[in-house]
C-alpha cells in the first residue's frame, strides 16, 4: 500500500476484521450517518464551468464522454484554442481522459499554480488553527514540488485528501506501459517521500521506470505512478473491504482505456492496490497484458481463473512482509479471499529476494524490482520464479497469454 506501511500489530487487524461487522450495521442503520451540504469541489466546479463553456462558438463536449470522442474533438482546435481551454478549465481538463497527454500536463500545472496560491493564504489566515496552518505549508510544499521542472502530472485533485497521477518516459511514444496501483494511506501529501523514498507512488515508479531502462536501454517504456483514487486511510473498516478498491477500479479502467496509442499495459498492484486489481480485472481492456501483486492481502477471490482476464497474473511475497499473517479469507464482504501467492490460487509466483518487508518492493538492487522491470519490457522468460520448479515461465514466451 504504500501500502499497509506501518507495520501494525496483527492482532489489531484481526480486532478490526472482528468488529467491523458492528461498524457497518452502526452505518447502514443510520445510526453514525450525517447528512451535510458542501461547496462543490474545485475540480467539479472547474468541470462545471466546462459544460456550460464553447469554443469557437460551439459548446463544449461532455466531459465524460467516451475517451476517443473526446480525442476527436482535441485534434479539431488548434494550438491557441487548446491552450485557451487549458487556462479556461485546467482542472477539468486536466483531469480528461481523452484529452491529449501534453495538453493534461500543461492544465495540471496551472491548476497547482493555483492551489499553491491557495495554500499560501491559508499559511497566514487567522481564522485556521496551528494545525490547519502547519497542514496548509505542507501541501504548498508538496505542490511546489509538483511544479518542478519536468515533472508529467496527468491527474490532480486538491479536494479533500487529494488524488494525483504522475508520467515518467513519454506516454506518447511508449511501446509498453506500466502502471503502479499503491495502497492504503496514498493521498498528496503521501505521493512522494524523502524517507523511505520507495514506499511511496513516486519512489516506486520512478524506481521501476530506471529498472526496465537498464534491462532494456532500447525499449520505449513510460511508468505511471496513479495514486488516482481516494485509498483507505490506516487499517479500519475501508481497508477491510472492498469499498474503495471498487470506486478505483473504475478509475483505473477509465485510465487505461484513456491511454494512448495500442500499448500493452503492465499493472503493479502493491498491497491494498492488489484488491483494487482484482475487483478491476474483469472489466479491463484486453490491452492489460500483465497484472503483478506484491504484499497483497488478497484480490476478493479464491483463484486466479475467476478474475476473468486474459492477463497474466503474477504474484510476490518477501519473506519477511507481515502481510502474510493476516487472515486470507471473505466473509460478509470483509477480508479480501485466498492467498495469490499461495499453491492453490493459480498465479504465477516471482522471487522477492532482497525486498526486506512489506513495503521494500520496489528498492533498487532487489529480486522483486528486477522482476517487475523483465515483466514491464516483456522479457518474460528472464523472470525469476519463487520456486525452483521454474513453474511461473511454464508456457512463456514473449507475447505468450496465461
Amino acid at each position: 500500500m504504500t501500502s499497509f506501511d506501518t507495520t501494525p500489530q496483527l492482532n489489531v487487524w484481526r480486532a478490526l476484521l472482528a468488529l467491523a461487522v458492528v461498524f457497518v450495521m452502526l452505518a447502514t442503520s443510520g445510526w453514525t450517518a450525517l447528512h451535510s451540504h458542501r461547496a462543490a469541489s474545485p475540480l467539479q466546479a472547474s468541470r462545471s464551468a466546462w459544460e456550460h463553456g464553447s469554443i469557437a462558438g460551439q459548446r463544449l463536449p461532455d466531459p465524460d464522454s467516451a475517451p476517443d470522442r473526446l480525442a476527436h474533438f482535441f485534434t479539431t482546435l488548434d494550438a491557441q484554442q487548446l491552450a485557451r481551454l487549458a487556462h479556461r478549465y485546467p482542472l477539468a481538463v486536466g483531469n480528461m481522459n481523452g484529452a491529449p497527454v501534453t495538453l493534461r500536463y500543461e492544465a495540471n500545472r496551472l491548476a497547482l499554480q493555483h492551489e499553491r496560491k491557495v495554500e499560501r493564504k491559508r499559511m497566514h489566515d487567522s481564522r485556521l488553527s496551528s494545525l490547519g496552518h502547519h497542514d496548509a505549508g505542507r501541501r504548498m510544499h508538496r505542490y511546489e514540488a509538483m511544479l518542478h521542472k519536468g515533472r508529467k502530472i496527468l491527474a490532480f485533485d486538491p479536494n479533500g485528501s487529494g488524488r494525483v497521477a504522475e508520467v515518467f518516459g513519454n506516454l506518447d511514444k511508449a511501446d509498453r506501459v506500466s502502471v503502479v496501483v499503491p495502497g492504503v494511506d496514498t493521498d498528496l501529501l503521501t505521493f512522494q517521500r524523502t524517507y523511505k523514498k520507495y514506499s511511496a507512488p513516486v519512489g516506486m515508479a520512478s524506481s521501476l521506470y530506471r529498472a526496465e531502462r537498464a534491462a532494456d536501454p532500447g525499449a520505449r517504456t513510460a511508468v505511471i505512478a496513479w495514486a488516482d483514487y481516494t485509498a483507505p486511510s490506516g487499517l479500519g473498516i475501508d481497508a477491510a473491504t472492498a469499498m474503495r478498491a471498487e470506486d478505483g477500479a473504475v478509475r483505473l479502467n477509465a485510465l487505461v482505456r484513456a491511454l494512448p496509442g495500442n500499448t500493452e499495459v503492465a499493472l503493479y498492484c502493491h498491497s491494498y492496490g492488489s484488491v483494487l486489481c482484482g475487483v478491476a480485472a474483469s472489466s479491463l481492456p484486453s490491452r492489460v497484458s500483465d497484472i503483478a501483486v506484491a504484499g497483497s492481502p488478497g484480490m476478493r477471490t479464491g483463484k486466479a481463473a475467476n478474475l476473468h482476464t486474459t492477463a497474466r497474473v503474477w504474484a510476490m511475497r518477501d519473506a519477511d512482509d507481515w502481510i502474510k499473517d493476516v487472515p486470507y479469507m471473505e466473509v460478509g464482504g470483509l477480508g479480501h479471499g485466498a492467498d495469490p501467492v499461495s499453491q492453490g490460487f493459480g498465479a504465477r509466483v516471482l522471487s522477492a529476494d532482497g525486498a526486506k518487508g512489506h513495503a521494500g518492493y520496489f528498492e533498487p538492487g532487489t529480486e522483486s524490482l528486477r522482476n517487475f522491470a523483465e515483466i514491464g519490457i516483456g522479457a518474460y522468460r528472464a523472470v525469476q520464479c519463487a520456486h525452483d520448479d521454474d513453474a511461473c515461465r511454464t508456457g512463456l514466451s514473449a507475447g505468450a497469454s496465461v
